[in-house]
């Protein structure tokens, strides 16, 4: 009884605001659509001048490669259903106004073989009520 009257006193402390629903929402739409090789889907979860940067390390010299979002919605559109499958950690979300952010470990598979891993740094922006991706920056590497 001691454990219930714990549990609840403290379940409100791990509750999900409806902006951090929200943004889940959208980083997992993105997923989700990738996935299933659905452009249409992805186009309209980004910013028109939104960006996807990779951190890229060619023996210990550190550059960040930068392209337009238009070229990954593209790519995506171009897979095959299922051939895209990347597999978030556990991640948190922060939120000041209008700005979002969230850090995710994951771990990408291609035609169901795992290909890398690394962490995803998202940037999101409130549009009127809907939370639009900005950025995405990732680190990538051969899984251990």
């Amino acid at each position: 009884m001691k454990f219930l009257c714990l549990l609840l006193l403290t379940a409100p402390a791990f509750a999900q605001n409806p902006d951090e629903a929200a943004v889940r929402k959208t980083i997992s739409s993105l997923f989700e659509g990738m996935k299933r090789a659905d452009s249409t889907t992805l186009k309209p979860l980004f910013l028109p001048n939104a960006r996807l940067q990779t951190v890229l390390n060619k023996a210990g010299d550190v550059s960040v490669k930068d392209d337009p979002i238009a070229g990954f919605v593209a790519s995506v559109g171009k897979a095959k259903a299922g051939a895209l499958d990347e597999r978030l950690g556990d991640y948190m979300v922060h939120i000041d106004g209008d700005l979002a952010t969230a850090f995710t470990p994951y771990q990408f598979y291609y035609n169901g073989e795992q290909h890398h891993c690394g962490a995803n740094a998202f940037t999101l922006v409130r549009v009127g009520e809907v939370w639009k991706i900005q950025t995405i920056i990732d680190t990538r590497r051969k899984c251990q």
